[in-house]
């Protein structure tokens, strides 16, 4: 085939070969090969961009803003970020989950360290993770 003679429509078709074992092959030009590769990476940008807003309309992941996440970022206490992040007072925080405000206090302050437990208690309590906290 006379490559300047084809169309642009036939440049675009895939010869078909057989290799030795038997396989048939699509050959296409790299253009459209480099074509179909980012139409797939698009694609992929497009799946991940969705199942994250599934994830956010259904209430499983939520945006948190990034004055937070700088916070975090800065070694601030975790438990502190989140409880203030989540409008709780030290005292709704320790009723929400089942202990004392001033036990919430210490763990904030890096006084005590909170059991499993305890810090599975707060998690709840925050809607958050427990890697969230540690």
């Amino acid at each position: 085939m006379n490559v300047a003679a084809c169309t642009d429509n036939e440049m675009n078709k895939p010869t078909i070969i057989t290799s030795p074992s038997g396989d048939r092959l699509a050959v296409i030009p790299l253009t459209e090969y480099e074509r179909l590769v980012e139409a797939a990476e698009d694609l992929a940008d497009v799946r991940a961009y969705d199942e994250a807003m599934r994830r956010l309309n259904s209430g499983e992941e939520e945006l948190v803003p990034a004055e937070v996440v700088n916070r975090l970022l800065n070694g601030e206490n975790a438990l502190r970020v989140w409880r203030e992040y989540r409008g709780l007072t030290l005292k709704q925080l320790a009723d929400l989950a089942g202990v004392s405000a001033p036990f919430v206090s210490q763990i904030e302050s890096g006084q005590r360290e909170g059991s499993l437990e305890t810090m599975r208690k707060l998690t709840a309590a925050l809607k958050v993770s427990l890697d969230d906290l540690t």
